[in-house]
């Protein structure tokens, strides 16, 4: 039974495999605009690429609570791996912190593979993690459909 102070930790690995070459991948991570359009949803979204850089994505759904997702970059190799703790808040309270390795890495086609791996902290019940997977696949598959998009 969860209380109130409860924590849950997780750990899950999502893989996609893309169409496209490893530089035009990590592009899509880095630049502002793409970024916003496959992962933000239509929320405020602001991106500072760098090593100790941070992100963040302001939204949420009609008449739900007001999201707020924050993202440091703790370490970045172009073309090869990202790293990058984050939170999330609903309505201003702390629902998860989590630490994020995204590798990259040359298909034998031609194209990217992308391995994704969070490690997360889910406290009081106010994130399922199974939610945070669900989505976190959904917006890999946004970033394909953006890699698609774009030639």
């Amino acid at each position: 039974m969860m209380t109130e102070h409860d924590v849950k930790h997780t750990t899950f690995t999502l893989e996609r495999t893309y169409a496209a070459p490893v530089a035009k991948v990590f592009a899509a991570w880095a630049d502002p605009a793409a970024k916003a359009r496959w992962f933000a949803d239509g929320g405020d979204h602001e991106l500072d690429f760098r090593v100790g850089g941070r992100e963040v994505n302001r939204g949420g759904p009609e008449g739900g609570p007001a999201l707020t997702f924050e993202t440091w970059y703790r370490d970045i190799v172009p073309d090869e791996r990202i790293v990058y703790t984050s939170t999330l808040s609903a309505d201003g309270v702390l629902a998860t912190v989590s630490l994020t390795t995204v590798e990259l890495s040359p298909a034998d086609d031609g194209g990217t593979r992308l391995t994704l791996t969070e490690q997360a902290a889910y406290l009081d019940g106010a994130e399922d993690p199974a939610w945070r997977e669900q989505g976190t696949g959904c917006w890999l598959d946004a970033l394909g459909a953006e890699l698609g998009a774009d030639g």
